[in-house]
C-alpha cells in the first residue's frame, strides 16, 4: 500500500510538473493582448464606429470594457482630476442664440446657476498645485431643461483622440506601480507612439501647464458638440471660457518659490478672492462650423488633438463665480461631472474621445457615488426628475407612486417630439482604423512660434529636461515629432535633452504631416 501511494504521488508530481512547465513555455511564448476573460484583442487603437465619420458602436466590447474596468480602479478618490476646487455661480446670456439651439441655457437674457469644478488632472488629492498638469475646467448649469455638464480643460486640444487609448494614456501618467514615483521615461514611452499628441505635449510643457491661478486661466470644452435649433438645423460648435482677469502663467523659476510658500496657491487665491467680494468673470464665447464645413480642412474637425484655426469667435454670455462651497466635501467632491448630462439642443459630436467619455464620465460617478448620485444636492437638477428609476444605495427620493414603469395609461410621461435627437445619415461598414486626416504635427508648430522668445525659451528648458532621463529610442521619437513641428524647437529640446539632431532630422524626414 505504502509502495502504491508513493508511486502515484511521484507519478501525479511528474505529470504535474509537465503541465507546469507547458503552461510557463506558453506564457513565455504568447504575448496576445487579451480581455478580462481570456479572449484575444484584435484592435487596442480604434474603436468600432459607424462607418469611417459615424459614432463609436456600443458592441465594441474592447472599448466598453476596457473603460468600465478602468473607471473602478480607484475608490473612493477620482482616478483623475482629483485635486479639486469649486465654487458657485451664474451664467447670463448677451446673445440669444435661437438661431443655433433651442436649449433654453441660451435663450436671450436667460440667467443660469452654475457650479464650477477647477482641477489638476493627473496628480492626487493632496498633491502641490504648483505640480505641471493640465487643469480641468468643468461647468454644471443647472437649466430649465434640466442639468448641463461642460465638462472640459484650461487647454483647447487633448492628448489622444480615441477614447479607447484612455486608460492607457492615464497609467503612463501616473507614478511606476512598482514604486509610486513618477517616471518622466513611462509617459514618453507611451507618446512616442502617439504622434497627435505633440500640441497638447508642447502645451503642457510651456508655462501653461502650472497657472498662477484658476482665475487667470482660460477654459476649453475641447470637444466639438452639436446645437439643435427649433428647425432641427445642427451646427458644431466649440466653447470657450476666456478669463476677464487676463492669463497668468508661473515661469520655472516661479514654480519653485510658490511651491516652497504654498501648494495650495491656486485654491487659496481663488477662495480669498470670492471672500472679499472680487468675483472672477468668464465670458463664453462658441465657434460654429455647419456639418458641411466639416469636409473643408485638412484635418478632420472633430479629432479632439485639433483647434479650428481661422474660424470667428461668437460670445454667448458671461459667467461670475460668487459664492464659495459651504462643504467641500458634499459639494466639490461630490459634484458629478459628465458629458452624459446634456439637454434637448446640446447633443455631442461623433468625437471619438467625446463618445467613450459620455459613457465613461457617467460610470465613474455611479461607481464613486452611488446610483443615486444625481439625487444629491449638488447634483439634483432644479426641475422635476420623472422616472421610473428607483431603489439603489443612499436612495433619499419621496416616490409613491405605483407606477415605475412606462409607458403606462394610469400615469402618462410623455416623451416631447422636441426632446429627441437630430438625425445622422450614416454609410459605409463597421470598422476599427484611424481617422483619415490627421495632421500631427502643424498646429504645435503653430503653438511653438505663438509663443514670446522666453516662452519658447522655457518650454525648450522644461521639455528637455523631462525627455533626457527617458529611454534613447523613446527620446528621439519624440524630439523627431518637435522637430517636424519646427525645426527650431526640435532643435532646441534636442540639445537640452542630449539627444542626437542628425538622428532626430533623420526620424523626422520620415513624418507625414
Amino acid at each position: 500500500m505504502t509502495t502504491a501511494i508513493s508511486r502515484g504521488a511521484f507519478s501525479h508530481r511528474r505529470v504535474f510538473g509537465v503541465l507546469t512547465a507547458s503552461l510557463l513555455s506558453f506564457s513565455v511564448h504568447a504575448a496576445t493582448l487579451t480581455r478580462d476573460n481570456g479572449a484575444a484583442v484584435g484592435d487596442n487603437q480604434n474603436s468600432q464606429t459607424a462607418g469611417a465619420t459615424g459614432p463609436v458602436l456600443l458592441q465594441d466590447v474592447q472599448l466598453i470594457q476596457k473603460l468600465q474596468r478602468f473607471d473602478r480602479e480607484r475608490i473612493p478618490e477620482r482616478v483623475v482630476h482629483a485635486r479639486g476646487t469649486g465654487a458657485h455661480g451664474s451664467f447670463t446670456v448677451t446673445d440669444d442664440l435661437s438661431d443655433l439651439t433651442k436649449a433654453k441655457v441660451f435663450a436671450a437674457g436667460q440667467t443660469t446657476p452654475v457650479f464650477v469644478r477647477f482641477s489638476a488632472v493627473v496628480h492626487g488629492n493632496h498633491s502641490p498645485e504648483t505640480l505641471r498638469d493640465p487643469r480641468g475646467f468643468a461647468t454644471k448649469f443647472y437649466t430649465a431643461d434640466g442639468n448641463w455638464d461642460l465638462v472640459g480643460n484650461n487647454f483647447p486640444t487633448f492628448f489622444i483622440r480615441d477614447a479607447i487609448k484612455f486608460p492607457d494614456m492615464v497609467h503612463a501618467f501616473k507614478p511606476d506601480p512598482r514604486s509610486n514615483l513618477d517616471d518622466d521615461s513611462r509617459r514618453f514611452d507611451f507618446f512616442s507612439h502617439v504622434p497627435e499628441a505633440t500640441r497638447t505635449l508642447t502645451e503642457l510643457y510651456s508655462n501653461a501647464g502650472t497657472p498662477a491661478s484658476y482665475r487667470e486661466m482660460d477654459g476649453n470644452g475641447v470637444h466639438a458638440y452639436k446645437l439643435v435649433n427649433a428647425k432641427g438645423e445642427v451646427s458644431y460648435v466649440k466653447f470657450h471660457w476666456k478669463s476677464l482677469q487676463g492669463i497668468n502663467n508661473l515661469d520655472p523659476e516661479a514654480v519653485t518659490k510658490v511651491q516652497g510658500q504654498d501648494y495650495s496657491h491656486m485654491t487659496n487665491d481663488l477662495v480669498a478672492h470670492i471672500n472679499k467680494g472680487d468675483f472672477p468673470k468668464w465670458d463664453l464665447y462658441v465657434q460654429v462650423l455647419k456639418p458641411q464645413d466639416l469636409y473643408k480642412f485638412d484635418f478632420d474637425p472633430l479629432d479632439a488633438t485639433k483647434i479650428w484655426p481661422g474660424i470667428p469667435e461668437r460670445k454667448v454670455g458671461q459667467m461670475v463665480l460668487n459664492r464659495n462651497p459651504a462643504n467641500v466635501f458634499q459639494e466639490t467632491e461630490q459634484v458629478a461631472m459628465a458629458p452624459a448630462n446634456l439637454v434637448p439642443g446640446i447633443e455631442p459630436s461623433e468625437d471619438r474621445l467625446l463618445q467613450g467619455r459620455v459613457f465613461s464620465y457617467a460610470d465613474t460617478q455611479l461607481y464613486r457615488l452611488g446610483a443615486n448620485a444625481l439625487q444629491l444636492p449638488i447634483n439634483a437638477p432644479k426641475v422635476t426628475v420623472n422616472n421610473g428609476n428607483q431603489d439603489g444605495a443612499m436612495n433619499t427620493g419621496r416616490s409613491s407612486g405605483g407606477v415605475n414603469y412606462q409607458p403606462s395609461r394610469l400615469e402618462s410621461r410623455e416623451e416631447p417630439q422636441a426632446a429627441r435627437y437630430s438625425q445622422s445619415a450614416l454609410s459605409g461598414t463597421t470598422q476599427q482604423a484611424k481617422i483619415q486626416r490627421e495632421q500631427n504635427f502643424k498646429q504645435a508648430g503653430d503653438l511653438y512660434r505663438s509663443f514670446s522668445k522666453k516662452e519658447r525659451s522655457d518650454l525648450i528648458e522644461s521639455f528637455g529636461g523631462s525627455l533626457a532621463t527617458t529611454d534613447d529610442e523613446s527620446k528621439h521619437i519624440i524630439l523627431s515629432f518637435l522637430y517636424k513641428a519646427d525645426p527650431e524647437y526640435g532643435t532646441g529640446v534636442t540639445k537640452v535633452a542630449k539627444g542626437d539632431l542628425s538622428r532626430v532630422k533623420a526620424l523626422a524626414d520620415k513624418l507625414v504631416d
